[in-house]
């Protein structure tokens, strides 16, 4: 009777090492082979597009976040701060900055 037990408890733990095995198994696989085999569906498409400075006016900084590029600009006698749509490259808002007297 002892006998049987042991060989019933030996099936049952061979078992569920053969599952954990398996579970371990997968989630190494798929960790090591994440991004691999995706196919790009389209080339991004080049914008290009040309925005006029004020006379001596240069590009202070540049920055991009939330779909929109946002460019400071020092003119001289004003600092401008402008928005643009990143896909499409229209202008979104301009913030200027002067100074008082």
């Amino acid at each position: 009777m002892v006998a049987r037990v042991r060989m019933m408890m030996l099936i049952s733990l061979l078992t569920t090492f053969g599952a954990v095995a398996v579970v371990v198994g997968i989630i190494i696989y798929k960790l090591a082979h994440t991004g691999e085999g995706k196919v790009a569906t389209a080339a991004p498409q080049l914008i290009e597009n040309s925005v006029a400075l004020p006379a001596g006016a240069r590009v202070v900084s540049t920055a991009v976040a939330d779909n929109r590029l946002v460019v400071t600009i020092d003119a001289g006698e004003a600092t401008e701060v402008r928005s643009f749509d990143i896909r499409t490259m229209k202008l979104l808002g301009r913030l200027r900055f002067s100074h008082a007297p």
